[in-house]
């Protein structure tokens, strides 16, 4: 953890990993930051100890580079930071649809790049972040990356090829999950019960069942057979929603958000 780290980007996303990486064991000597606003740069100066830059003296200091601006800022940063960034710098790139192809023809030949796709729970530390190594990145440097995104939750390496079906799953994902508590909270409501007892029932149900996916090792059909008896209210539930086509709909909806990365990542936004 001695080498110089920057978050180009300090947003949400960004701020959350500057977070964690302190929290993880780095020191803020060792952490640039650099962000639009002066007042910004102020505020994460007195929150973390870091210091702010600018994008080039941060290409110019910092022997990883973290980009974290949105997707359509991506070409404007990189020919800020071309002329700065050598061959023995390693770029991470967490710009969703952006692919490692597009960020080594902008710099210097031989770059090491990388593609991670973080969630928003990296935003309380249960994030999940995907990652893919471009055309020079080493094992050193994906083993890197993993203890940086480790920080805020769980990492994972995947091909390239597969980060558009892991953007449909992992990075769009916690939306299914908060769509599904809507609709749960609004059944709640037409069921009798306020508004904050449904939310707070199916809050706990969520957490609770999303422990037992992770801790138990058991396949899900086995943990909802668990709770599914035999002329009960679980399997009249579960006969509505194979009724309305439910599963059909999510994975359509996969596929649809599958599509929409690959547009994106070519260009077609």
């Amino acid at each position: 953890m001695t080498q110089k780290v920057a978050v180009l980007g300090t947003g949400k996303i960004g701020e959350a990993l500057l977070s964690g990486m302190i929290r993880a064991g780095w020191a803020p000597a060792d952490l640039l930051v650099t962000t639009r606003r002066a007042e910004r740069a102020e505020e994460l100066r007195t929150r973390y100890g870091v210091d702010p830059v600018s994008n080039a003296d941060a290409a110019k200091q910092a022997d990883t580079l973290i980009l974290a601006c949105k997707p359509q800022d991506m070409g404007k940063l990189l020919d800020e930071l071309a002329p700065h960034v050598t061959a023995d710098r390693l770029v991470v790139s967490a710009a969703a649809g952006i692919t490692t192809a597009f960020i080594e023809e902008r710099l210097a030949d031989g770059t090491p790049v990388i593609r991670v796709m973080p969630n928003t729970p990296v935003l309380v530390d249960e994030g999940m972040s995907v990652i893919s190594a471009g055309s020079h990145a080493s094992r050193d440097d994906l083993t890197h990356a993993e203890e940086i995104f480790g920080a805020v939750g769980k990492t994972l390496r995947v091909p390239e090829t597969q980060q558009d079906a892991c953007t449909a799953l992992s990075g769009s994902g916690p939306a299914y999950f908060y769509y599904l508590v809507e609709a749960m909270t609004d059944a709640g409501i037409l069921l009798g019960l306020p508004r904050d007892k449904a939310h707070d029932l199916i809050v706990q149900a969520a957490i609770g069942a999303a422990v037992m996916l992770r801790d138990s090792g058991e396949h899900p059909v086995k943990l909802r057979e668990n709770v599914t008896s035999p002329a009960g209210t679980t399997i009249n539930a579960i006969r509505e929603l194979e009724n309305h086509g439910v599963r059909a709909a999510l994975i359509a909806a996969l596929e649809a958000a599958r599509d929409r990365s690959r547009q994106l990542a070519s260009g077609n936004g």
